[in-house]
């Protein structure tokens, strides 16, 4: 049974003193619901089943955080789960609506997720960002989470002897993307020296190679073949992949790879019987401009140590030959933890049916969307095709 992506909406991303969790999902929601062509009010007889993933910066509502949300948009009465996987909560509570889906228990599922991250100290969301790292070893020992993606960019460098300035340019294209998305965190362009030759964070990382924390939250529709029929836009989930790993860097085998995004991504171009030169489009988890470099590699659209040239000779770029993070990415986009990954389904449903505005690309007929959660101690691969 196929599961099909039928309404998708967001909040904007970015620090919303005014906003509460509640009230940032409750905004992706009725945009998700009125791009399905559906009056939010209503839904509370449509939908069977809820996921929200969200990490729960700073606290609040810590239990049942999902039903906080799902109630306060008239959906009380539906079943709802709180998926929690660190910075890959979101695509994983997709993953979860696409399985309820097509497992025949349900015909319309609501896969939400949200956080609000601007509201603490910044030692604060220091904190919660680094227990998504192996807490005894890495967070206790004083590795913040940009520590450990900085040891990951300094491995890669030094064994493929590549220059660190691919990382400015991810930063740069991401940039030129966001600012074409009116709900981007940091919608706004840079030029090469700002993203080489910015204060460092953690060596071999600078700022601009970093995200920023943000508020937001996202919202996607999961439909049965069924219920889709009735819908004009209906985008297919092709192929789902997922796979775990070991939560701290230091137990892995690989610093210059993450190998829960290889097997995720296999496992996705398996089910939907493609392979990786067949993706139009991509929305990568770019955490850190390093993480960008990683999945072009692990998703397999170059070889190992030849990402610095795709990224150099532009064909990641929005009018290359495959645009990736046409949103901004974390990178601009934001990245508030629980909605990063929902949000990137957006971008997808959004390019799949010609909705992207500004950064529409041409043409698009697939397209990929990957979450990571921590370092790579998780992670979910989406495939999606336009099916009309």
């Amino acid at each position: 049974m196929d599961a099909y992506v039928v309404g998708a909406g967001q909040s904007a991303f970015g620090s919303f003193p005014d906003e509460s969790y509640r009230s940032l999902f409750e905004t992706a929601y009725t945009q998700a619901a009125e791009s399905a062509g559906l009056v939010p009010s209503t839904l509370s007889d449509r939908v069977d089943e809820a996921v929200v993933g969200t990490l729960g910066v700073g606290g609040r509502q810590i239990g049942l955080s999902g039903p906080a949300v799902t109630e306060h948009v008239g959906l009380d009465g539906v079943p709802c789960t709180r998926v929690e996987n660190a910075c890959g909560a979101g695509g994983f509570a997709v993953r979860s609506a696409v399985q309820a889906v097509k497992s025949g228990m349900a015909d319309l599922v609501l896969a939400g997720g949200v956080e609000v991250m601007t509201d603490t100290s910044a030692d604060t969301t220091k904190w919660w960002l680094g227990v998504s790292g192996e807490t005894a070893w890495e967070r206790l020992s004083g590795t913040t989470f940009a520590g450990v993606y900085a040891q990951m960019a300094s491995a890669y460098f030094d064994a493929y002897d590549a220059d660190p300035e691919a990382m400015a340019r991810v930063a740069v294209k991401n940039h030129a993307n966001g600012a074409r998305n009116p709900k981007a965190h940091l919608g706004f362009e840079c030029t090469l020296a700002d993203a080489r030759d910015a204060p460092t964070v953690a060596d071999p990382l600078n700022l601009y190679h970093c995200c920023p924390t943000s508020d937001g939250a996202a919202v996607v529709l999961v439909a049965s073949e069924t219920a889709a029929a009735e819908f004009d836009d209906a985008v297919r989930v092709a192929g789902v992949g997922a796979a775990s790993d070991r939560v701290g860097l230091f137990e892995r085998d690989t610093y210059t790879s993450i190998p829960a995004s290889r097997t995720a991504a296999e496992a996705a171009y398996e089910a939907a019987d493609i392979g990786p030169d067949q993706i139009d489009l991509a929305e990568v988890h770019d955490c850190f401009a390093i993480a960008e470099l990683l999945a072009y590699e692990d998703l397999g659209f170059c070889a190992p140590g030849a990402a610095p040239d795709l990224i150099e000779r532009g064909v990641t770029d929005r009018d290359g030959d495959r645009p990736v993070n046409t949103s901004g990415g974390l990178k601009s986009k934001g990245h508030p933890i629980g909605a990063t990954g929902v949000g990137q389904v957006v971008e997808a449903f959004d390019q799949l049916t010609g909705r992207a505005g500004d950064r529409q690309v041409a043409d698009v007929g697939r397209a990929l969307t990957h979450n990571v959660g921590g370092s790579g101690g998780a992670a979910v691969v989406h495939v999606l095709e336009a099916d009309r």
